[in-house]
């Protein structure tokens, strides 16, 4: 994973940790459903974001690699990948 990508992840993922101790906290409170689905919300589109970025540094390095190698078995073991990963976050 290039550097920038993975900085970036690490800081919003520090900030996805705050929000679910939040909502952890907002659910010992007994607070409001409605709320605490809200926040649980933000916390899945934030990870959404993470997963984004992971998944575009993967294409970007990864995969490009694997295609301007020329082995066909490693383009082959990368699509793969990139097919079951992809296939996997629809669920």
């Amino acid at each position: 994973m290039e550097k920038a990508t993975s900085e970036l992840c690490l800081k919003r993922l520090t900030k996805i940790e705050g929000q679910v101790r939040g909502i952890a906290r907002m659910v010992d409170e007994k607070r409001y459903c409605i709320d605490i689905i809200t926040q649980i919300s933000a916390v899945r589109a934030a990870l959404r974001k993470v997963e984004e970025a992971v998944l575009q540094d993967h294409v970007g390095h990864c995969v490009e690699h694997a295609i301007a190698s020329g082995n066909a078995a490693e383009q082959r073991k990368k699509v793969a990948e990139l097919m079951e990963v992809l296939a996997r976050s629809d669920r």
